[in-house]
């Protein structure tokens, strides 16, 4: 077991993976300098064959990962910013995601796209977006948001050797945190979910990056005998409901926490299954702690404010705690 940045431990993921397999190719926009922190020194191990800048067109960055799947290879795609997805959406809506339904299974795309999401860092309105919700809309597209070291480089290993396309956003603000991660082979399943904290009165289902917010909520609730048990989806295509559920059942209360807008966030769709699929199950309303539809503010306090943080959190925590069956 070794202490791991997370940044580290998806360089790690995708270096042994680039071992492993000699079809595993990477470019993006920067990649060989690797700003963001995630590739850097694997041009100098790889060489250019296997590891290329491209020029800042996301069309062209998702275009070309479909072709090469389609021939053989096995791209990963560095999209820096989860804003890019935007400009990068013909070739993932139309292609990534249909192409193995409309040829038969004839062809596989087995894409892996990293990518920064999420605000705290004042990168602005167009690079501080959450907008996995787009994602799980389309079907045929896996979506892993590692909240942890350990699940990034798992996540990240499962994700390159999976035959369909994945998408794996990298908590922004986060990268630079450390934690342990098994030593030799570690891979970590899609829709397995993590239980990251036990509790008897209300389920938190904290989303990525709001992972950390939320057991500091926790902890913070225990002093008034509140007791919270925080699940970690790791992933949200595919998604542990039965974990879920299961929490639900314990406690009758249920949290969801997600840094996407409010209006169709991922936090909606799991609010949604549970009322359905377990609604006999609940003691009281569903919350959702989400970001209010507006863009993201530039302004440090600006945007403190509108990201789900660990009073906000408890908030919603403490005010299901006090609803009595």
């Amino acid at each position: 077991m070794a202490r791991t940045r997370l940044l580290a431990a998806i360089h790690d993921a995708v270096v042994e993976e680039m071992a492993r397999d000699e079809k595993v190719i990477v470019y993006g926009e920067d990649v060989e300098l690797s700003i963001v922190g995630d590739l850097r020194g694997v041009r100098e191990r790889f060489g250019r064959g296997r590891i290329r800048n491209t020029p800042i067109s996301e069309t062209t960055l998702t275009g070309m990962s479909v072709g090469l799947a389609a021939a053989g290879y096995r791209p990963v795609v560095q999209m820096m910013f989860s804003n890019f997805l935007y400009t990068g959406m013909d070739a993932i809506g139309n292609q990534m995601s249909k192409l193995r339904l409309m040829t038969g299974g004839q062809v596989s795309l087995p894409i892996t796209v990293i990518a920064t999401c999420g605000g705290g860092s004042a990168n602005a309105a167009q690079h501080s977006d959450t907008p996995y919700a787009m994602l799980m809309n389309l079907g045929g597209l896996n979506v892993a948001v590692p909240a942890t070291p350990a699940d990034a480089k798992g996540l990240v290993k499962t994700a390159i050797r999976s035959p369909n396309p994945c998408f794996v956003f990298e908590p922004n603000g986060r990268g630079g945190e450390l934690g342990d991660v098994p030593d030799g082979e570690h891979l970590v399943p899609f829709g397995k979910a993590a239980l990251r904290r036990a509790g008897d009165d209300v389920t938190v289902v904290a989303i990525g990056r709001m992972l950390k917010p939320s057991l500091a909520a926790a902890s913070a609730l225990e002093a008034e005998g509140v007791s919270a048990e925080v699940i970690d989806p790791r992933t949200l295509v595919p998604f542990d409901y039965d974990a879920v559920l299961s929490s639900v059942e314990k406690t009758g209360r249920l949290v969801v926490v997600d840094e996407a807008r409010e209006c169709c966030s991922a936090a909606s769709q799991v609010a949604a299954v549970v009322s359905d699929r377990g609604f006999s199950l609940l003691k009281g309303p569903v919350r959702r702690v989400t970001t209010p539809n507006v863009a993201m503010p530039y302004a440090p306090g600006a945007e403190a404010h509108v990201i789900p943080g660990e009073e906000r959190i408890a908030g919603a925590i403490r005010s299901l705690a006090e609803v009595r069956a």
